[in-house]
């Protein structure tokens, strides 16, 4: 099988030639390259070339062509501010007050020098790929996105008080959620991973998220042409996972936190689960953790399919150790390929 072959036999919950592994590659690309991350995220072409070489090297099963959560936040106006080893950040919030939400629009994919690079790096992997392996756009749920735009203090202020301004705010993000994931589709991405950590447990209580963030989510991802993966980005989901498979779903992100038996119950044969190795950590493992870590996982969750073996977060940390990433490759191998092997 090659990649997308053994992607969609996952996501389709049946057993293909091996566990697919979904190594996110993003700002490591740079640290793959030999150049800083500001550079490396403003040349497509590198940007291509790299997530090309990265596969092979580790014999991943996906590209991803995500730069970082503050292109969205700089595509509204907002400052980005880059780091030598780390990922970018968004600057000072540009909603200083509810008012200002009356008079924003949402930008316009043509006019953003940075969200055009990530459309010609798409349309570059997908050109010298061939459609052998999925690439995933991202984009920033419209429900978590203002915590970027107004910070968070001034966010939950507005989402617990000020209803009308909310919901405002939502059809702007919205609108333009759509029309970027829609691009994304449109360059060649395969789906589009909705990031989407405010609705997890971990940050919001159930209750108001089903009243906001459940409803966005299905709404968006419904005007999306493509599939979609909601990821909570660490956050725990098996609170939620009915609400996300509701949404229309299919693959949910989950966290090392999360019980993987239990979730694994509630998602068998209704969406494909992605997770759950935990990015931080992997700074320190050695070839045993990974083992370790790495089979339990696919012990837990990867009977029958439905498992996309990756990290909890949504990306590989800068630090973390070639021989890591190596030694996870290696383990899929060893203990993802189907039938699966008992462990004693």
């Amino acid at each position: 099988m090659n990649s997308m072959e053994r992607t969609m036999a996952a996501i389709s919950h049946k057993e293909p030639d091996r566990v697919p592994l979904f190594l996110l590659l993003s700002l490591y690309g740079a640290k793959e390259s030999n150049t800083s991350v500001k550079n490396y995220f403003s040349d497509p072409l590198l940007v291509a070339k790299t997530q090309l070489a990265m596969k092979k090297k580790y014999r991943n099963d996906c590209f991803y062509t995500f730069f970082y959560a503050a292109l969205e936040f700089e595509a509204f106006g907002g400052e980005v501010i880059f780091r030598a080893e780390g990922p970018a950040n968004s600057g000072e919030p540009f909603i200083k007050n509810p008012e200002q939400i009356r008079f924003l629009e949402p930008p316009k994919i043509s006019e953003s020098a940075g969200l055009k690079r990530v459309l010609e790096a798409t349309e570059l992997i997908k050109k010298e790929d061939g459609g052998q392996t999925p690439i995933i756009g991202v984009v920033m749920s419209p429900f978590s996105l203002p915590v970027m735009q107004m910070g968070f203090e001034k966010y939950l202020e507005l989402l617990y008080f000020r209803p009308e301004e909310f919901e405002q705010l939502m059809r702007v993000n919205e609108e333009f959620c759509v029309a970027w994931a829609n691009a994304q589709i449109d360059a060649g991405a395969t789906a589009i991973c909705y990031f989407d950590p405010l609705s997890s447990p971990t940050i919001i209580e159930k209750e108001k998220y089903l009243e906001t963030g459940k409803k966005i989510a299905r709404r968006t991802i419904d005007r999306i042409h493509g599939a979609t993966a909601i990821h909570l980005a660490s956050g725990i989901s098996l609170p939620v996972v009915d609400e996300i498979i509701d949404s229309g779903a299919l693959v949910l992100g989950f966290s090392d936190k999360d019980d993987i038996e239990k979730v694994k119950t509630a998602a068998q044969n209704r969406i494909c689960l992605l997770g759950n190795l935990n990015g931080i950590d992997m700074v320190n493992w050695n070839q045993e953790d990974i083992d370790r870590k790495v089979s339990r996982v696919i012990q837990l969750a990867g009977k029958g399919g439905g498992l996309i073996l990756s990290d909890n977060h949504g990306e590989i940390p800068y630090q973390v150790p070639e021989h890591v990433l190596l030694g996870i490759a290696e383990a899929v191998e060893k203990y993802g390929t189907y039938p699966l092997r008992r462990e004693k």
